[in-house]
């Protein structure tokens, strides 16, 4: 936080009351891990381990003053008992099947929620097969229209807000990665988005259209995979308009993870980059549809942009100038939801003398990005409480490539994005935020002396 943010004061908070409505975009692995997690931790059968917001702790004020309650308790965000769950999915698989399908989940955890699961069915989404190639859907909407087919979802959304009773919903998409595109025309006003939508213009992607759908209806819209979404100006400027947060994009889970680790403790220590070769072998319904050249573009932009915000080589060139990056996703069925990332890193340090860092990250794509999805969904709701509209970049921590002012770099380095997400809720509830200058503690000391 700038000197300015911190002497800005905090918005009002409406208060954490009634329920809390989830709806997902994509009715998959991610989805249903996530579904199952929280029924798991409301009927005490599991914990929702890699949760910020309800394993995290955060400090308040010095050190010495031993204030560090749960970060759930501190702000106020909507309890777990109090959510209830909406999908869209162009596979009619309710959420015990597709569970099941995904095999993310031990047959023994998913027998303990399956009663659950199995009542929480996929309403007709909207789907087009020239985004996302390597699915077949059958559970789709009959509109053919994007108008129309944005008009449905709207009237998804007010039905199920009337049905579930709650008070408050936020759309977090989980669905498939879409085909490559960049922002064109049609995504410069929303004046100009409106239009293609009456055009059927072929620039406007299916999430784009959940995105205006849910930003309409005044719903929080966070964007889990590296899709254009609702990163376009038109978009944002009618979150601003509505006042409504958004933000992505692509979860934040396996070898990017380590990347926004590591890369900054070389930094931190001015330890040369010469080269960063990435792999990775999945074979879950991501896998697949990643084996798509346009899809995997897209996710491929989405994580080579990582290293060059972090490691900053125009400031560095003896370091990382000419930093060699390579990314590879590899579809492997037997594997499923386990991703396997194999990262090879040539580094140099004193005079220029060469080392290695080899990394296997045997990672489960899914249990990564449930907690995610959780924190998303409660951090979003409380943005909306407090009045905090359009892009919520404070939120990067969960994102490859984060969603952020047109005139803006994103910040990737993991440990700056903690501390602007955990500065962003100190600065909402009215306490100082860090700056770990830490001088005070020393006062004493040097006026003894």
């Amino acid at each position: 936080m700038s000197p300015q943010d911190m002497n800005k004061k905090p918005p009002e908070i409406a208060p954490v009351e009634g329920k809390l409505g989830v709806m997902l975009p994509g009715l998959g692995a991610v989805a249903t891990t996530f579904i199952a997690g929280v029924e798991a931790s409301r009927r005490g059968v599991g914990k929702p381990f890699g949760s910020l917001t309800q394993m995290g702790t955060i400090r308040l004020g010095k050190r010495t003053d031993e204030r560090t309650p749960l970060i759930k308790e501190f702000a106020p965000l909507a309890k777990l008992g109090d959510i209830e769950f909406a999908a869209w999915d162009p596979i009619p698989d309710d959420a015990l099947q597709s569970a099941e399908k995904s095999g993310v989940l031990k047959e023994s955890d998913l027998r303990e929620v399956g009663d659950f699961l199995s009542g929480i069915k996929p309403m007709p989404a909207v789907f087009s097969q020239d985004w996302v190639k390597k699915l077949e859907g059958t559970n789709v909407k009959p509109q053919t229209s994007k108008r129309e087919q944005a008009e449905a979802l709207r009237s998804d959304i007010r039905e199920f807000k009337s049905k579930s009773q709650c008070d408050r919903l936020v759309m977090v998409w989980c669905a498939s990665t879409e085909t490559f595109i960049a922002p064109g025309p049609v995504h410069e006003s929303i004046g100009a988005f409106e239009k293609g939508l009456d055009a059927n213009d072929p620039g406007i992607s299916p999430s784009m259209i959940y995105g205006y759908a849910s930003i309409m209806e005044g719903v929080p819209f966070a964007n889990g995979a590296p899709n254009l979404s609702v990163d376009t100006r038109a978009l944002a400027e009618l979150a601003v308009e509505k006042r409504v947060p958004i933000g992505g994009k692509d979860f934040k889970t396996g070898q990017t993870l380590m990347k926004t680790i590591l890369a900054p403790g070389f930094k931190a220590r001015m330890l040369g980059v010469s080269g960063w070769f990435s792999t990775n072998i999945l074979g879950n319904r991501d896998g697949e549809v990643l084996d798509d050249p346009e899809s995997f573009k897209t996710k491929e932009e989405s994580k080579l942009g990582v290293l060059q915000s972090i490691l900053q080589p125009d400031l560095y060139p003896e370091l990382y100038e000419g930093l060699y990056h390579k990314v590879r996703i590899n579809y492997y069925p037997p594997r499923g939801d386990n991703k396997e990332g194999w990262d090879n890193i040539d580094i140099f340090g004193w005079l220029g003398y060469p080392m290695q860092i080899k990394i296997d990250f045997l990672c489960r794509d899914s249990i990564l990005a449930a907690p995610i999805v959780l924190d998303l969904a409660l951090f979003m709701d409380l943005a909306q409480r407090a009045g905090l509209s359009g892009v919520q970049e404070w939120l990067s921590f969960y994102f490859k490539s984060p969603q952020t002012a047109p005139e803006l770099n994103p910040e990737h380095d993991l440990f700056i994005q903690l501390t602007k997400l955990t500065n962003t809720l100190r600065w909402l509830m009215g306490e100082t935020p860090l700056t770990h200058l830490g001088v005070e503690y020393y006062d004493d000391y040097y006026r003894g002396t």
